[in-house]
């Protein structure tokens, strides 16, 4: 007999409106499968109770009847039950202090834990994400932070003044519709001159990165290299007023090896993040919006630091209006960063002269955008993408008994590589986190 699934509400964060499953999935499941599926209450999900009731499930304010409770972001410690399996993105993969005592917790208890950032294939690419939804919201989130903080420097008409944030459009395809509209203007009528060209950097090739590409696609927007953009200001393009520039950034671009005689190499930089230096800070200079998509840890060289920011308003050479630091690691790859922000309170400008920073646009210095949920800013879209993506392996985890050993539980493989914690204990792959746990 499938075991019944709950799907809890969101109570980390007051603006998270997202849900693993949609009504639409969980009707499939209870038709196809014959799933019980029980949604607890909530009145700040982007669906509403009732579309789930229509939809087959029951609700209820307690989960308690289900052996398997899924989530999007952390559970508080006191939440949990004995023995049950929970399906959630944990963030306790880095061993994050601020996650452990949850970690703890769950294992005190003998919990199951599924992670979805680690549901993988064969050859470690992940199959459950928001990542896309992620891009796309942080750069719509971006066009809106540019057009205030040049509206506050006196271009009071330029051509992203109108655009929102995100969450407060209906719809992606809304939001779509105000993007097309700025690209319009900007084809018509141009940008002003001492602002043009419009260049965005974009480190990362995920799906972050190609989510946020979605959106600057809808202006009039050229692709041109890391090089390209050096030439820039020796070279202007003939109408730099009317198009947008849009650059790439990898590996090789943001890194380079502190031994001059050795060329870039990926595997070696993988594997020896220790023995390469910053190689970005020469295209910093050049960008309007520098978009951070891609993943980073303590091992690898910072992107863009408080001393290069520093350096750059000392020295009056500061093209660059806004970061929108999608990663949004504190004190990670863009130093700058200090903290993530709300979606109710999003940006910040960092002063690099005073090393300081105040909420909202106002303020000399760099306008960080760093919200740190920001596919709930596209709640029900991301939730209908995620959901597609998570369903075929609902009726597998329902069915899977999981009181036998780890070597002998029957889960698809994706789902079985992430699975952090088995009857309280780090699975094999895990291990390494009791370093963390001490």
């Amino acid at each position: 007999m499938s075991a019944k699934i709950g799907i809890r509400h969101e109570d980390k964060y007051q603006m998270e409106h997202r849900t693993p499953l949609s009504p639409n999935h969980v009707q499939k499941l209870i038709k196809e499968h014959e799933l019980k599926i029980i949604i607890q209450s909530s009145d700040k999900r982007v669906f509403t109770n009732q579309e789930y009731k229509k939809a087959g499930a029951m609700v209820a304010k307690s989960l308690t009847d289900c052996s398997v409770i899924m989530g999007v972001k952390e559970i508080p410690e006191e939440a949990f039950e004995p023995k049950k399996t929970y399906i959630f993105f944990s963030h306790v993969i880095k061993g994050q202090d601020y996650n452990m005592p949850m970690l703890r917790k769950m294992m005190e208890l003998q919990c199951n834990l599924i992670d979805y950032e680690k549901i993988a294939d064969e050859k470690n690419r992940r199959l459950i994400f928001f990542g896309r939804h992620a891009g796309l919201a942080g750069m719509i989130n971006s066009f809106w932070s540019l057009g205030q903080r040049l509206y506050l420097q006196g271009y009071k008409d330029n051509p992203f003044v109108h655009i929102k944030q995100a969450h407060k459009y209906n719809s992606l395809e809304d939001a779509a519709k105000a993007i097309k509209e700025a690209g319009k203007q900007i084809s018509e009528k141009g940008v002003q001159p001492r602002f043009a060209p419009i260049t965005i950097g974009i480190t990362g090739y995920g799906n972050v990165a190609k989510g946020a590409q979605e959106i600057i696609d809808m202006l009039p927007v050229s692709k041109i290299t890391p090089k390209e953009l050096l030439a820039l200001k020796e070279e202007p393009p003939a109408d730099p007023e009317h198009q947008i520039f849009k650059i790439i950034f990898k590996e090789q671009h943001i890194s380079k090896p502190k031994d001059v005689l050795k060329a870039f190499d990926l595997q070696d930089y993988y594997e020896n993040p220790a023995k390469y230096e910053n190689n970005f800070e020469q295209y910093i200079h050049h960008l309007t919006i520098l978009m951070n998509c891609m993943y980073w840890d303590d091992r690898y060289p910072r992107i863009f630091t408080k001393d290069y920011a520093f350096k750059l308003w000392r020295e009056g050479d500061a093209k660059i209006k806004v970061v929108g630091d999608v990663t949004c690691d504190p004190d990670g790859s863009i130093e700058l960063t200090h903290k993530g922000t709300a979606i109710e309170d999003p940006v910040f400008v960092y002063n690099p002269r005073t090393g300081k920073a105040s909420m909202g646009f106002h303020g000399d210095g760099i306008l960080i955008m760093a919200v740190d949920i920001l596919p709930s800013e596209l709640p029900r879209d991301s939730s209908e993408a995620f959901g597609d993506a998570l369903i075929e392996y609902i009726k597998p985890i329902a069915d899977a008994d999981f009181s036998v050993a780890f070597n002998d539980l029957k889960l698809p493989d994706p789902i079985k590589k992430a699975m952090i914690l088995h009857k309280g204990k780090l699975t094999p792959d895990y291990e390494y986190i009791n370093q963390y746990l001490d």
